[in-house]
C-alpha cells in the first residue's frame, strides 16, 4: 500500500478509526499515535487482537503484516488521510474558533442545524491537531452538513486546521486574552484566530459575524457576510430578557427560556440562529433547539445542591470568561451571591495583572469570594478566603458552610474546582 488512494480505500471500507486500544471498535482502522508519555505503536499487535481490521504504525518491524501500514508519521497520515477526505465532501463545513464560547456555539450550532439536516459535528473538546482529522473521518455520505470546531494555543495553530477542514463557511465566537503564554500577545491571538476568515475567503465562503464586535470587524471588506448583533442592527438580533440564573431571550418576536447561564451566552445563541437562519431551518425550529439545548461538562450549567443553586462554570477559564461570568453574577437578583474562583492558568507574563484585575473586580462589587491557587493567593497573603489548592478550601467550607446561595464556579480545569465537596 503506497499511496493515500490506497490508504482511503481501506478507509472506506473501514471507516471507523481508533486511537485508544482501550475503545477499539470491532473492524476499525487504528492509528499508533504518540504523545508525551505514551507510544501507541507499542500497542499495534494488541488493536489487532481486539479487533481492528488495519493498523497504521511506524514500525517496521510490521511491514510484513498483511494487517499493518507502516507509515513514517502516524499522525501526519491520519491528518492527510482526514484532508483527503475533506476534498471528496460535497457538503457545507462550517468552522468555528474563538477564545471563549466555542464549544458551546458549536453544540447550539449542531442542535439548530439536526433541525432539518443529517448534521456531524465535533464531539466534546476534539479541537486539537488530532481532534479535527478525526472530526473529518466522522463525516459519513449521509451527512448533510458539518461542523469543525478549531481550538489553537500557539501561533498558526488555526491556519494549519483550516488547511485540513477547508471550511466554506466560518464563525469567531471572540477574540480574548486565552492561552496568551503560547502566544506570546494578543496581536499573535487575534491574528491565529483571523486564520478562520482568511480561509473561508480564500474559497469565496460566507462568515458568520458578530457586527458588536470591533475587533472581529476591524479591516473586514468581505463579502457574503450574515450577522448578528444585540446592539447594532443586523440580519439576526436578539436581546436578554429575564436572567434569573438561567436566561430567557427575546429572538425573532418571542422569548426564548433557556436551560444556559449567562448573559454572555446570548452572543452564542444569536450566533446558532444566524447559522440557522442562513440555511432555511425555520424560526420556531431555531428557538425550540435553543430552549430545550442542555449544556454538559461544567459550562455555564445550573445545578442545586441542598440550599445552593450552583453556577458550574469551571470547564476552563480564562480573563475574559472570568470577567464576563463575574458580570453575570452581579446582574442576578439574589440576596446571597458568592463566587469560588480558580486561578487561570496559562497567562504568562500577565497573570499577576489579570489576578489582581479579577480580585479587584471582587472587591468593587463586594462579591463574597472564595480564591482557589497560587496565583490569586500571591495577592492575598493573611486573606481566610485564600486558599492554595482546592483541599485547604474544602476543609474551610466545611467548618463555615454556604447556604441559601447562588454560587458561581469558575477556573482552569487543573485547578480541579470539580473536586469542591459542596458540588457532591
Amino acid at each position: 500500500m503506497n499511496t493515500m488512494e490506497d490508504l482511503y480505500k481501506l478507509y472506506r471500507q473501514f471507516p471507523h478509526i481508533c486511537t485508544d486500544t482501550r475503545n477499539i471498535i470491532p473492524q476499525s482502522l487504528f492509528f499508533c499515535l504518540k504523545g508525551e508519555n505514551f507510544d501507541g505503536n507499542n500497542f499495534a499487535t494488541q488493536a489487532l487482537e481486539a479487533g481492528a481490521a488495519y493498523v497504521v504504525t511506524e514500525r517496521q518491524d510490521l511491514k510484513d503484516n498483511p494487517h499493518c501500514v507502516v507509515v513514517d508519521d502516524s499522525l501526519k497520515t491520519l491528518q492527510q488521510l482526514a484532508k483527503y477526505h475533506r476534498q471528496q465532501l460535497r457538503i457545507p463545513v462550517i468552522g468555528i474558533t474563538g477564545s471563549n464560547g466555542k464549544t458551546t456555539t458549536k453544540e447550539l450550532v449542531a442542535a439548530v442545524l439536526s433541525r432539518k439536516y443529517k448534521t456531524s459535528y465535533t464531539q466534546g473538546n476534539l479541537n486539537n491537531h488530532i481532534g479535527v482529522p478525526l472530526t473529518l473521518l466522522n463525516i459519513s455520505d449521509e451527512h448533510q452538513i458539518a461542523i469543525v470546531e478549531m481550538g489553537a494555543n500557539h501561533p498558526g495553530e488555526i491556519a494549519d486546521l483550516c488547511e485540513l477542514s477547508m471550511p466554506n463557511y466560518g464563525l469567531i465566537t471572540n477574540i480574548g486574552v486565552a492561552h496568551i503564554e503560547g502566544f506570546l500577545s494578543k496581536e499573535n491571538i487575534i491574528t491565529t484566530k483571523k486564520a478562520l476568515y482568511r480561509s473561508v475567503i480564500g474559497c469565496k465562503g460566507t462568515l458568520f459575524i458578530n457586527i458588536d464586535d470591533d475587533i472581529l470587524t476591524q479591516d473586514l471588506n468581505y463579502q457574503p457576510i450574515i450577522t448578528y448583533a444585540t446592539q447594532k442592527q443586523a440580519d439576526i438580533n436578539g436581546r436578554v430578557v429575564r436572567n434569573d440564573g438561567l436566561i430567557s431571550i427575546e429572538l425573532f418576536g418571542q422569548t426564548v427560556d433557556t436551560h444556559l447561564t449567562g448573559a454572555y451566552n446570548l452572543y452564542n445563541m444569536l450566533a446558532a440562529a444566524a447559522v440557522g437562519h442562513h440555511f432555511g431551518v425555520s424560526n420556531e425550529d431555531i428557538c425550540a433547539a435553543i430552549a430545550q439545548y442542555q449544556p454538559a461538562n461544567h459550562r455555564s450549567q445550573v445545578e442545586h445542591k441542598g440550599s445552593n443553586t450552583i453556577i458550574a462554570d469551571y470547564y476552563n477559564a480564562n480573563p475574559t470568561s472570568m470577567t464576563a461570568a463575574l458580570h453575570n453574577l452581579i446582574g442576578i437578583e439574589h440576596p446571597h451571591k458568592v463566587a469560588i474562583l480558580g486561578d487561570m492558568r496559562e497567562l504568562g507574563s500577565v497573570s499577576d495583572e489579570e489576578h489582581a484585575r479579577i480580585i479587584q473586580l471582587c472587591l468593587d462589587n463586594q462579591i463574597e469570594t472564595y480564591f482557589v491557587g497560587s496565583e490569586f493567593q500571591k495577592h492575598l497573603a493573611g486573606n481566610p478566603h485564600s486558599f492554595a489548592n482546592v483541599d485547604e478550601a474544602n476543609d474551610y467550607l466545611a467548618a463555615n458552610p454556604i447556604s441559601n446561595g447562588i454560587i458561581l464556579v469558575k477556573g482552569s480545569h487543573s485547578i480541579h474546582l470539580d473536586k469542591l465537596k459542596l458540588l457532591q
